[in-house]
């Protein structure tokens, strides 16, 4: 029983130095970098589908936006872009466009991160709305939780897409980030 009790603590005081070591600046470098590796191209393609092309293009909302963020708007237009209202629909379709460009880059950098992380869960809930009730998307393609089918594209992918903004939000971006780094100019400035 001593021999199983001393293990057992071994392993808490490994663990426990590991998580001292660890916890500071690595969670909150690693949600950022998989979320940099796995979906920062994916945000940044669907948000150059969004606008113009060129450094003067990038000012110019594309009407594919209008189709993609708010077809109900186009469709009671009459298919009329220019006839969209400007509020709330033409607003939404910018701030949305602009948001898909900003918030990637601002948690890659960890800069606002947790305020940007909130921003795009929130992102990802509107997109998968709009997948589901607007572009009205199969069973297939939206899954179901808890089956023994891992790879549906909305509930199983979009879950996973999660995971590291939840952790974001929850732990902040650690001390390898721009906020860490502005907090402590801010704390020499006024401390």
């Amino acid at each position: 029983m001593h021999f199983i009790c001393a293990v057992a603590r071994t392993y808490d005081r490994i663990f426990a130095r590991i998580q001292a070591f660890l916890s500071p600046w690595f969670p909150g470098l690693f949600a950022r970098l998989v979320f940099a590796a796995t979906l920062w191209l994916y945000f940044l393609n669907s948000a150059l589908t969004k606008v113009e092309p060129g450094i003067a293009g990038f000012f110019m909302v594309r009407n594919s936006a209008y189709y993609q963020i708010a077809l109900p708007a186009v469709e009671a237009a009459g298919g009329n872009v220019s006839a969209v209202p400007f509020l709330p629909w033409g607003l939404i379709v910018h701030l949305g466009t602009y948001a898909e460009f900003a918030l990637p880059l601002l948690i890659i950098f960890g800069l606002a991160t947790r305020l940007s992380a909130l921003g795009m869960l929130g992102f990802i809930a509107v997109q998968t709305l709009v997948d589901i009730t607007v572009h009205q998307v199969g069973g297939e393609t939206i899954g179901a939780l808890f089956d023994r089918f891992p790879d549906s594209v909305i509930l199983d992918q979009r879950l996973l897409w999660t995971v590291p903004l939840v952790m974001l939000v929850i732990f902040g971006p650690g001390k390898i980030s721009l906020d860490y780094l502005a907090a402590r100019i801010t704390r020499r400035w006024h401390g």
